[in-house]
């Protein structure tokens, strides 16, 4: 990867140049509550940015990303799509494996966009506050649900859809079987928690940075009780790594843990006065006296979602069953089996994001993420201290969504996977934003 003095270019003349990018980026996030629609932006954001980088190279014109910058993009695009092409050879369905793969050659554009979008100061100012902005008013959206019983981010989507299309984004019945606070995503798209925690990094550290520990302790408060009723366990370790690296830089050691003290009675507190997060907890409790089953209920079903991976990394050692492949090599691997803690439908994904590329593109497609992961910690490592500084809170939201000691959502899906390259893209494009001031070490 490029990290040498050769690499540290000046800002781009031309400044005008990709000021559409952030508007993109920000379009697409904030549309995640209307998933074919995000798509589409995301679709088009693509198409867009390949043709105006493709024009400007051909009009000898300034380029709009450095070749850090672009050659980073393009290694962690390759890290992420080839497992997936590679795993599309053999896969247990070949045809669906091969569209995947080919639809996913879209977030090669979308990154180089992403990246465009932060790539210069005031870009990157519009950008990475519009994030802010966007998690701040989801975090109250959700606190004005908790208190009313209607997300106003959503209700207005609805009304919407209703208005255009007589149709509305969540019927009344599914909504119904919701158990949990959902937030802008609606009761029917019920990843709220996992998203908000993800995007928390670009909410805490610059509200920390500019109000002090008074503005960190108010928005990791606002997003830690809106992350309790969302109920998504997995995003209560996400979020917990966050308050932890951004607290221990902002409180220190000592002051931290009183505060996860208090975290922690006021959690308490919580939960005895609401039922669906007390259900929780009271479900998570059986993993330490119900014996066997009493951990299989606790983890919804996960340890046999995982036997069942371990059963198709046994099989397709080398490059998996195919991305997005699990649901149709589940029901071979549990044959045997009774009805899941779910019912009978098989499980759509791994559930954990070592398992999934495994089950899923083998140890070629981990040896590939893996080395994508080397050269982004080895960009990180060799960038100056101010590169790392602006790009703390993308380093932060993608090393939290990726951390392996969790649970996770399909990252070869399209929801979680486009989330997933953002995030990735957003990293690259601050770190590798070459500044007047930068001053790279040698590696």
């Amino acid at each position: 990867m490029p990290t040498s003095l050769a690499d540290a270019t000046p800002p781009l003349r031309d400044e005008r140049a990709g000021r559409w990018a952030p508007w993109w980026v920000l379009a697409y996030v904030a549309l995640w509550p209307l998933p074919g629609i995000a798509e589409t932006v995301l679709g088009l954001g693509a198409l867009y940015a390949a043709a105006r980088m493709v024009i400007r190279r051909v009009q000898h014109r300034p380029h709009l990303l450095n070749p850090a910058a672009w050659a980073l993009t393009s290694i962690l695009f390759l890290g992420y799509w080839l497992p997936q092409a590679f795993s599309a050879f053999d896969a247990v369905d070949p045809s669906a494996s091969w569209t995947k793969a080919a639809a996913g050659l879209r977030y090669l554009p979308f990154m180089w966009l992403v990246a465009i979008a932060v790539a210069t100061p005031q870009r990157r100012r519009l950008t990475l506050g519009g994030l802010a902005v966007i998690t701040g008013l989801w975090t109250l959206d959700a606190l004005v649900q908790a208190l009313a019983g209607t997300s106003p981010w959503f209700w207005s989507l609805q009304q919407l859809k209703l208005a255009i299309s007589g149709h509305a984004l969540c019927p009344a019945d599914e909504a119904a079987l919701a158990d949990r606070l959902s937030g802008a995503l609606g009761p029917c798209n019920l990843k709220f928690g996992q998203v908000l925690a993800s995007l928390s990094p670009f909410l805490l550290l610059p509200v920390a940075r500019r109000f002090g520990n008074a503005g960190w302790l108010l928005a990791a408060a606002a997003v830690g009780v809106v992350l309790l009723l969302a109920g998504s366990r997995a995003s209560w370790i996400t979020f917990g790594l966050v308050v932890v690296y951004s607290g221990v830089r902002q409180l220190g050691w000592k002051r931290l843990g009183l505060l996860a003290l208090v975290g922690v009675l006021s959690a308490g507190v919580l939960t005895a006065s609401v039922p669906q997060l007390r259900e929780r907890v009271a479900r998570t409790a059986m993993a330490w006296g119900g014996g066997e089953d009493g951990v299989e209920q606790a983890l919804s079903g996960r340890t046999r979602i995982w036997s069942a991976a371990a059963c198709m990394i046994e099989a397709h050692p080398i490059n998996g069953v195919g991305a997005r492949g699990f649901r149709d090599a589940y029901p071979h691997c549990v044959a045997d089996e009774g009805p899941a803690v779910w019912g009978t439908m098989p499980a759509l994904h791994a559930h954990q994001i070592v398992l999934e590329i495994l089950a899923e593109t083998g140890v070629l497609g981990l040896l590939l993420w893996l080395a994508a992961v080397a050269q982004a910690w080895r960009a990180w490592r060799f960038a100056p201290a101010a590169a790392r500084e602006r790009a703390r809170p993308a380093m932060l939201a993608l090393a939290v969504t990726v951390f392996p000691l969790n649970t996770h959502l399909a990252f070869y899906s399209a929801f979680w996977g486009g989330l997933t390259v953002l995030l990735a893209a957003l990293f690259v494009g601050t770190l590798l934003a070459r500044e007047p001031d930068d001053l790279p070490r040698a590696a």
